[in-house]
């Protein structure tokens, strides 16, 4: 559409603050407008490191959460959640790059499969747990990374009862890095995980030298474990029993597919066929699956082997910090406090993926649904909100970590389980049956953790629940608030549309709106001869029909073509198809207006029925109250009245 009107210069902050917004088309401009484009990007290791600091980080916590959960059987359960992680997410997540190569990651796949507005639901509910994972990813990550400040022996007495305002003060400067640029997040990234990463592979080292010099660790374990268990068969059931409660080590994959538009790929990829990025993106998911396996292994194995049980409850010295117990007393007070720094850091910045999973996922559905304002799609006003909403979060858990661990994992278990069925479905389609049966398999177990870990910590799903609740009724008033926007994004003309518009361009611009009916020779007759009769127009006035089928009134912007015919040999008809009626004759008046420079007049007759009623069949189906709706979103679009299209209804 043409400019109407004169704006004044935004402002500094609003120019700020706005960089990098997506215009309607979806096309992105302005610094971040990098991350998005083809061929661009960052190679993929380094991509890694960004949902490495997430998956990565969980070292800090998971060696002491299995302890708690699996005791003595920590190591065999833990073993467990490897085999799940490379015979079944990795796989699962491969699958998903490949479906879904521009990070929107199961959700876009599975919101193929449904249309309308129970596909919208659909979605929202997806959101809500993925905002569930992430969200709660950045709050328990900086609790933690607050937790391993506290503890240090260093800085116990000085920091001790703070550790809520060092949480919020870490959120905070999260959100700070992403609003000075996303590049930047990826460089403190990469840097940290290679020096957190070298850190834990010194602890382990040390470990395992102690155990192997101490023999009788081993046999003591040994023999404590079969006392306690019996057979294998026990272990390995009781270690299935525990899982739900180690979910926690499977939390990287779904940022490393959300964070997928960040690899580089090849020269040659398109966004269409982005071959090198899918290839890279499989590398990134494999290798980090590999590394974070090993450390799982060692890890749950010297921590439950080397630590007193009791360090691990709640106000033991290992609680929430298992490796830097170990690090502290075998490498001493030094190095320990230099893995504290590097967990403190890792964990304060194992949001960033989470905040880049949210910045990648949120902006590509609710703006286009019309449930979020205009400028979600601009990073920097939705760092803010994620922020503040993070803060709100931190309060309400008392930065505990404990508290945040069932809703952290059933965000997850959920994320997992959906990426699961997609890909199950997408083997089926592709008649991959072997494919198809391993998928499922893994779908099933996904769903027995998912539904286990509900069962047992409620409260996950209830916060999930908070906030699909809380983004369904943010979107609906976003919506609500945007009924009357023009949300047409181009108008393209056929050659006989355009033979119609400059014909009667030459006298004076006349629409009629039509329900299109038996499309008979009468009802094009008895519709002109009303609408004379209710506007009191001469005889020789001229009349080009206008007629808007809906196709999918959920949608919320969308091009709109035009098509010319002519039907019984004298009337003129312009169809069209559309989410929305009034949108697309507002479209339709804007343009001809801005092409012709003539002031264009559509007719209506009014409808019947209730106001109210007819308002809601507007906003849920795209017709209603078709006359005064099409004169509102011209008002919206064209505040100069002497340059708004006319409507009349008789």
């Amino acid at each position: 559409m043409a400019a109407t009107t004169e704006h004044p210069p935004p402002s500094r902050l609003r120019t700020w603050m706005l960089e990098g917004l997506s215009d309607m088309a979806g096309h992105q401009q302005g610094p971040y407008a990098h991350a998005e484009a083809p061929h661009k990007g960052q190679r993929w290791y380094r991509v890694m490191c960004l949902t490495g600091v997430d998956y990565f980080s969980t070292l800090g916590y998971q060696p002491g959460i299995a302890a708690l959960a699996a005791g003595l059987l920590s190591p065999v359960a833990t073993l467990v959640l490897v085999l799940v992680t490379l015979a079944g997410a990795l796989p699962v997540y491969r699958r998903v790059a490949e479906e879904s190569p521009h990070g929107e990651g199961s959700i876009a796949m599975l919101e193929r499969l449904l249309s309308f507005w129970k596909g919208k639901l659909f979605v929202l509910t997806l959101l809500g747990f993925a905002a569930t994972d992430f969200l709660i990813t950045i709050t328990l990550s900086a609790a933690d990374a607050s937790t391993h400040l506290i503890e240090n022996p260093h800085l116990t007495h000085a920091l001790h009862g703070q550790q809520m305002i060092i949480t919020l003060l870490l959120v905070a400067l999260l959100g700070a890095v992403f609003l000075k640029g996303f590049l930047e997040a990826i460089g403190v990234a990469f840097a940290l995980v290679a020096v957190y990463l070298a850190l834990n592979a010194v602890v382990v080292v040390a470990g395992l030298r102690h155990v192997f010099t101490a023999e009788h660790v081993i046999t003591d374990w040994a023999g404590a474990l079969t006392t306690q268990h019996g057979n294998v068969f026990a272990m390995i059931g009781v270690s299935l029993l525990v899982f739900p409660k180690l979910a926690l080590g499977l939390s990287g994959f779904e940022t490393g597919v959300a964070v997928m538009p960040h690899v580089q790929g090849d020269p040659g990829d398109t966004e269409e066929r982005p071959t090198g990025r899918i290839r890279d993106t499989k590398k990134l998911l494999t290798t980090a699956a590999l590394v974070m396996s090993a450390f799982l292994i060692t890890t749950s194995f010297i921590t439950t082997v080397l630590i007193p049980a009791n360090e691990f409850k709640t106000g033991g010295q290992a609680n929430g910090r298992a490796l830097a117990y170990l690090a502290h007393e075998y490498l001493g007070n030094t190095f320990g406090t230099v893995y504290d720094l590097s967990t403190i850091a890792i964990l304060w910045f194992a949001g960033a993926s989470a905040m880049a999973g949210l910045l990648n996922l949120m902006p590509r559905y609710l703006p286009r649904y019309g449930m979020a304002p205009h400028w979600a799609r601009a990073v920097r006003p939705m760092v803010i909100v994620f922020t503040l909403i993070a803060f709100l979060v931190t309060w309400i858990f008392d930065a505990n970590v404990d508290k945040q661990g069932g809703a952290y994992a059933t965000g997850v278990l959920v994320l997992m389980s959906s990426a699961a069925i997609a890909v199950t479905i997408a083997a089926r389609r592709a008649a991959q049956r072997g494919w198809t049966i391993g998928f499922a398999t893994v779908a099933a177990v996904l769903l027995y953790v998912t539904v286990a870990n509900v069962i047992e910590r409620p409260d996950g799903v209830k916060i999930g629940v908070c906030f699909i609740v809380g983004i369904m009724l943010v979107s609906f008033l976003s919506r609500l608030a945007r009924a009357f926007e023009l949300r047409v994004t181009s108008v393209t003309l056929d050659p006989m549309a355009e033979r119609f518009i400059r014909d009667i361009a030459s006298r004076k611009v006349r629409f009629l709106a039509n329900k299109p009916g038996l499309r008979d020779k009468a009802e094009y007759r008895d519709k002109i001869e009303q609408i004379r009769a209710d506007n009191d127009l001469p005889q020789q006035e001229d009349f080009v029909f206008v007629e808007v089928t809906v196709t999918d009134p959920s949608e919320f912007e969308a091009g709109l073509t035009v098509h010319g015919e002519v039907l019984h040999d004298r009337y003129r008809v312009l169809t069209m198809e559309s989410t929305s009626i009034p949108n697309a004759l507002a479209a339709l008046l804007l343009h001809v207006r801005d092409t012709t420079r003539c002031t264009p007049h559509m007719y209506f007759e009014w409808t019947e029925g209730n106001p109210f009623a007819n308002f809601l069949r507007f906003f849920l189906f795209g017709q209603g109250e078709v006359a005064p709706v099409t004169r509102e979103v011209l008002r919206e679009a064209e505040p100069d009245r002497a340059r708004r299209p006319r409507v009349h209804t008789g």
